[in-house]
């Protein structure tokens, strides 16, 4: 399976963005498919994920209330909209896929190749 990441960019702070990851084949059903995100200098951390069976959505703390994610399995993309961006969101997003909704990037076993999304203050 390929991910393909997309939709990152330059945006003033408060601004809104949404990233999508499309999936090369149909997988998603019976999989999880999250987004985590890289500053420079920075570990890659967990920012939301979303699985089908069960139906669950999850998010940092950081994000909550401010992105949302969600799926269309007919086009194979899970998308990531970002609103009231802030400058600390500004990081290489990366969308990845695996079997169990967790935090760990140890997790995923497929791996987008990453979309930059700057914010400026």
């Amino acid at each position: 399976v390929q991910l393909q990441a997309s939709g990152g960019g330059l945006v003033q702070a408060g601004g809104s963005l949404r990233l999508s990851c499309t999936a090369s084949r149909r997988t998603f059903n019976g999989h999880v498919v999250a987004w985590f995100r890289q500053a420079p200098g920075k570990e890659r951390d967990f920012v939301s994920a979303i699985s089908w069976n069960p139906s669950s959505t999850s998010y940092v703390d950081s994000v909550k209330g401010r992105f949302t994610i969600s799926g269309d399995s007919a086009k194979n993309t899970v998308y990531l909209q970002m609103s009231s961006l802030k400058p600390e969101d500004t990081a290489v997003y990366y969308c990845a896929l695996g079997r169990r909704l967790a935090a760990s990037h140890n997790e995923y076993d497929y791996w987008g190749q990453g979309t930059q999304v700057t914010v400026s203050s």
